[in-house]
């Protein structure tokens, strides 16, 4: 009951690597490995060792789906905010680039907010991004 209301108020939950695996392996490339997911009412969200994909579940059915990815090389930034008192969820931001190629002059940036409820523990996912956005970073500007 306790994931149905989480889903409700928009906040993503974690999933098994080996339902996301059954249910949404036929997104993956080849030799591409599920690390973990998380899942809201209809749609999906999953880290691979490759990219984050985005799985949208659309319309009244849910047979309408939009997948979308970023790229794990792309990752320049993340942010976290914790939960307050009250309704406020955790929420991670993650911030790429969306220019073709990294150095560029004209590079083109976006960011997607991630939200958590209060009892998900969001610092171990804060740490693994960060981290690999910290190697991004040096790997981009040196």
């Amino acid at each position: 009951m306790a994931n149905l209301f989480s889903g409700v108020f928009g906040n993503y939950s974690e999933v098994s690597v080996q339902e996301l695996t059954n249910h949404y392996g036929i997104y993956l490339m080849p030799q591409e490995k599920i690390r973990m997911g998380f899942k809201l009412i209809r749609d999906t969200f999953i880290i691979t060792d490759e990219r984050m994909i985005f799985i949208d579940h659309q319309g009244v059915t849910g047979k309408k789906t939009r997948v979308a990815s970023i790229h794990l090389d792309s990752i320049y930034d993340v942010t976290m905010e914790t939960a307050g008192t009250g309704f406020d969820d955790s929420e991670l931001t993650i911030h790429y680039i969306t220019s073709p190629y990294y150095k560029s002059t004209n590079l083109q940036v976006a960011s997607y907010k991630f939200e958590f409820g209060k009892k998900f523990h969001l610092q171990p996912l804060y740490v693994a991004l960060v981290s690999l956005a910290h190697e991004n970073h040096k790997r981009l500007n040196y």
